[in-house]
């Protein structure tokens, strides 16, 4: 690793360190005579070649956010004080991946409250309906106006709302994009507001439009301060020299990724932002990993995690806050960032995108996404009595399934997981993928830990359906060398759909088996854990690693 250089400004502070000078030098050198931070800034959507151009054409009004959404502050408060007057003061946010993290992480870091609602698991839904529902104002959230998870959440309050003798039209506030379905439920409905985004900014790109800002500012974050620190970042990142940050960072992850380091693991060391890694997982996962290419992001709990103090060569070491001299990066890639939210969230996007024309991507696309949504959309269609396949072996409250590797010597729990992971090849990853109420069965987590520990590979850890809308794209788009863990678990009680031939169990349910179809077909190994009794079940297995 070099010796460490630094940049500083827009409120914004780097440290950082690469291995191999010359070649970073002339990715800088090439970035800033090409013009590619005021290109971004001006929306030119010729940078990421011609296959990418007609997605940029429409994807690009994110930089100018900060200025752009200054008349929804006003618009948001007078709603919040409304609501306010009449009682109404706990936030529920129906959403998944772009419409949901942002705010997630806004509202955690601002110390403001709010239930975000990103699962199909019934006993989480379940729990999030029962609490407080008359103070309650549900957000919901849907760019497209089609997702299943978010209109599942809003047809099971409103019954929830009526039932209670709450007039749900009082209580829903809509956001998605200007013509989509839910904008015209909405309106036929007469929901209280409906709050209409910008279409040219993709998802994962929208954490300071409607989507950010609403379920937030609700909330009662401070959405001026958040836009001001966006503001004074913005200008250093349009700017087409070797000291733009933008530019810095996203050389350093493109050039890393294509010298074989394709792993970005986030660790926080006191930067007073909280959840960051979860929202930038989504932003560079699903902006990266395509065509057999991209950046793996790994989200560890601290400094001292595995996966983190031990990571190997493909590994790109992101320090969240100051630089910390004790956390060097085996492969000599590695950035300390420190800054405001606001700041930090347009530098990780204009990083992401310089990124992606240094790996060679679109990313402003996401072509596998909708692999496993269709797989899962078969699986409800298809006849309720269609049996499943039994289990390749049981152990306690353990159904084991398998596929994608040799499971026929294995006879007991421990036999599969060794099997599962020999599988994994040299400098891969492993995935755990927890379709599991995030809250009640949070001990679940605590097997990447022990995971990473055990098989010294990078191991990232996603609550299902979650992370379909995050990491998703990149297991099936991108590196193919990832092994796949899938949990699911019975329910105690199912909950159903309203006005729809399914329950949040069964959806739950399809969502992970047509997830696991498309990463089979893809060659993918699976081991698919099927817990009978939840608690017991995650307790063998944190025993059993």
């Amino acid at each position: 690793m070099s010796e460490l250089a630094s940049v500083t400004g827009g409120g914004l502070g780097l440290e950082f360190g690469y291995p191999d000078e010359q070649a970073y030098a002339a990715a800088l050198t090439e970035l800033v005579r090409d013009q590619v931070a005021s290109k971004i800034t001006a929306q030119d959507p010729t940078l990421w070649g011609a296959d990418a151009e007609s997605e940029a054409a429409k994807r690009l009004s994110w930089v100018t956010l900060a200025d752009t959404s200054r008349p929804l502050v006003a618009e948001i408060s007078a709603l919040r004080e409304e609501l306010r007057a009449e009682g109404v003061d706990h936030v529920v946010l129906a959403g998944m991946g772009g419409s949901s993290l942002a705010p997630e992480v806004i509202c955690a870091t601002a110390g403001v409250d709010l239930v975000t609602l990103d699962t199909t698991d019934p006993g989480q839904v379940r729990a999030a309906i029962a609490d407080s529902l008359d103070r309650t104002v549900l957000v919901v959230s849907s760019k497209s106006g089609g997702t299943v998870e978010t209109d599942s959440h809003r047809r099971a309050y409103e019954k929830a709302f009526t039932e209670h003798g709450i007039d749900p039209r009082q209580r829903i506030v809509v956001v998605t994009d200007p013509g989509s379905p839910l904008q015209q439920t909405a309106e036929d409905a007469g929901y209280r507001k409906v709050f209409l985004a910008d279409p040219n900014v993709g998802g994962r790109y929208s954490a300071l439009t409607a989507f950010g800002l609403v379920p937030s500012g609700l909330a009662g974050a401070d959405l001026t301060a958040l836009l001001d620190e966006a503001a004074e970042a913005a200008t250093v990142l349009s700017t087409d020299a070797e000291t733009n940050p933008g530019l810095r960072l996203g050389a350093l992850l493109g050039c890393a990724h294509n010298a074989g380091s394709d792993k970005v693991v986030f660790a926080d060391l006191g930067s007073g932002i909280v959840g960051f890694g979860d929202w930038a997982e989504q932003l560079i996962a699903e902006s990266t990993g395509k065509n057999g290419r991209g950046l793996l992001p790994v989200v560890v709990e601290n400094p001292q995690a595995p996966g983190y103090a031990d990571a190997g060569q493909d590994a790109i070491l992101v320090q969240l806050g100051s630089y910390d001299d004790s956390y060097r990066p085996a492969s000599g890639w590695g950035v300390a960032v420190s800054g405001p939210l606001g700041a930090q969230m347009l530098l990780w996007e204009y990083a992401t995108a310089i990124a992606g024309r240094i790996i060679g991507i679109n990313p402003f696309d996401q072509p596998n996404v909708e692999e496993a949504k269709k797989q899962a959309r078969a699986l409800l269609d298809a006849s309720d009595d269609a049996g499943g396949d039994d289990p390749d072996l049981t152990e306690g409250a353990v159904e084991v399934f398998g596929t994608g590797f040799d499971l026929s010597s294995a006879s007991t729990l421990a036999d599969a997981l060794q099997a599962f992971l020999a599988a994994a090849p040299e400098r891969g990853y492993v995935s755990i993928q927890a379709y599991l109420d995030r809250h009640a069965d949070a001990e679940a987590a605590t097997l990447r830990p022990a995971l990473a520990r055990r098989t010294g590979l990078q191991t990232t850890f996603g609550w299902g359906p979650r992370f379909l809308h995050s990491t998703g794209q990149y297991h099936k788009g991108g590196h193919p060398n990832g092994v796949f863990l899938q949990i699911t678990a019975a329910s105690e009680q199912d909950l159903e759909v309203p006005d729809r031939p399914y329950t949040f169990a069964s959806l739950q349910q399809a969502q992970a088996a047509g997830d696991a179809t498309v990463l089979a077909d893809k060659g993918r190994p699976v081991l698919h854990l099927h817990l009978t009794d939840r608690a017991a079940g995650i307790g063998q297995l944190v025993q059993g690693l």
